[in-house]
């Protein structure tokens, strides 16, 4: 049997951090939504893991392949499997690339394997690799809290068209959490209000809450993000904010055509046209075999 998986990414609509907690990671508050990009894995039975992909990263660094051990140590399962990973999510861009590979490979050798666990067993298990797994095996939209453990998902009908735009650097999100300082103000969102905002897309309201405590870190070693921001406004951006730990800039738009219009303006920055996933949107796989 051969299945193939898409790997959605994320943008934070807005990401509020708090102190740092005893495990030295961050509690959070973020609405986070799956996005139309994706990179792609394929699993194929094989008498022991193995991981092909185009990376410069070192396959046991790599998160599919520590999903994969992880999961195949925790249920004893004695064969393998070939895992395909082809990325078009930009590396450390605060869109969830890696954590979303992880959920899907865990979700994917579930299936393979027929294992059987259900999906908090493996929201554990991905808890255990990254902050973002248990959201990508949740999504696609949802409230996350605490480290990222914490999941609750929220509904909302239709799609945003969405411009996102990375400039050429790399952002390290350890860096910029160990970077953050903590702010004794801290803005407050009724995520009801939030809900409704964007269902409506009632995007005047929707600026108002939108934000990112990391953006004030990331811009201070990274004016370009800032830059990107304010260009993005100046081409018709609705809403414009840093997802994640950045660089990456998105910016929301009435339609597509404008979002369009709007990266010719972005210079050399990578772009991408995407929309958001709405609650009735379920991942799919493809199976063969």
């Amino acid at each position: 049997m051969k299945l193939s998986l898409s790997a959605p990414a994320k943008i934070n609509w807005f990401l509020s951090v708090a102190g740092r907690r005893d495990d030295g990671y961050h509690d959070i508050v973020s609405p986070m939504q799956c996005v139309t990009l994706f990179d792609n894995l394929t699993f194929e039975d094989a008498g022991r893991l193995e991981l092909v992909s185009d990376l410069d990263v070192p396959v046991s660094e790599n998160l599919v392949y520590r999903a994969a051990a992880l999961l195949k140590k925790h249920t004893s399962y004695a064969g393998g499997a070939r895992i395909c990973l082809r990325k078009d999510i930009p590396l450390a861009a605060g869109l969830g690339g890696g954590s979303s590979d992880a959920a899907c490979t865990l979700m994917g050798l579930n299936r393979l394997w027929r294992l059987r666990l259900g999906r908090e067993d493996l929201m554990e298990l991905g808890a255990r690799i990254g902050s973002d797994v248990p959201f990508f095996i949740d999504g696609p939209f949802a409230l996350i809290e605490g480290r990222g453990e914490r999941v609750t998902h929220l509904r909302t009908e239709g799609s945003v068209a969405i411009l996102l735009v990375k400039p050429d650097i790399l952002v390290s999100a350890a860096w910029a959490y160990h970077s953050y300082k903590t702010e004794l103000t801290k803005k407050l969102v009724d995520i009801k209000l939030f809900c409704q905002a964007l269902a409506g897309k009632d995007f005047a309201s929707l600026g108002d809450m939108v934000f990112n405590d990391l953006e004030h870190t990331v811009i201070g070693t990274y004016p370009v993000v800032a830059e990107i921001k304010k260009k993005l406004k100046e081409n018709g951006a609705c809403v414009a904010s840093m997802s994640g730990s950045g660089p990456t800039v998105f910016g929301v738009f009435n339609t597509a055509d404008e979002a369009y219009r709007a990266s010719a303006a972005m210079g050399k920055n990578w772009c991408r046209v995407v929309e958001t996933l709405g609650s009735d949107k379920k991942q799919e796989v493809e199976i063969e075999g």
